[in-house]
């Protein structure tokens, strides 16, 4: 897997996931929700196949290799949406959801850059430890020297 660039990311997530390659199952919701819980399948299931999608490679490699329950060793994506009423509604959430995954998977950190602490901080460390070494001197016992 070759570096990737923030330029060359920001290229890749401008293509959105194409809706024909994502799957969607209409399930029967879990949880409250009355008579209308048992006769209404308002919850959505998606499942999008990573490997099969048109996605760039290297934004492939990512997402396959990003640690995340709703990956599956296929390499499928499987997100289940009930937290709205509507069987619309949940698919928007699932795709959504869909979109942040694949976001935060390609995400690249910025390289941190190695700094040493200034003269100021380290004067201000050494008075601290200082300090606290004088409170924990006077919780001794005080002997006195005239046996």
């Amino acid at each position: 897997m070759g570096a990737i660039t923030r330029k060359q990311l920001a290229e890749c997530l401008m293509i959105k996931i194409a809706k024909s390659e994502i799957e969607f199952a209409a399930i029967r919701a879990s949880g409250p929700g009355g008579q209308n819980v048992n006769k209404v399948s308002t919850a959505v299931q998606l499942r999008f196949d990573v490997r099969r999608s048109s996605l760039d490679q290297r934004i492939k490699d990512r997402v396959l290799a990003y640690a995340d329950s709703r990956i599956n060793g296929e390499g499928c994506v499987v997100i289940k949406a009930q937290r709205f009423r509507s069987q619309e509604k949940n698919k928007q959430d699932a795709v959504q959801r869909l979109e942040e995954l694949v976001a935060a998977a390609t995400h690249v950190n910025k390289r941190r850059i190695a700094t040493r602490p200034g003269r100021a901080a380290k004067e201000k460390r050494i008075k601290q430890k200082k300090k606290t070494g004088d409170k924990k001197l006077g919780r001794t016992t005080v002997r006195s020297y005239e046996e």
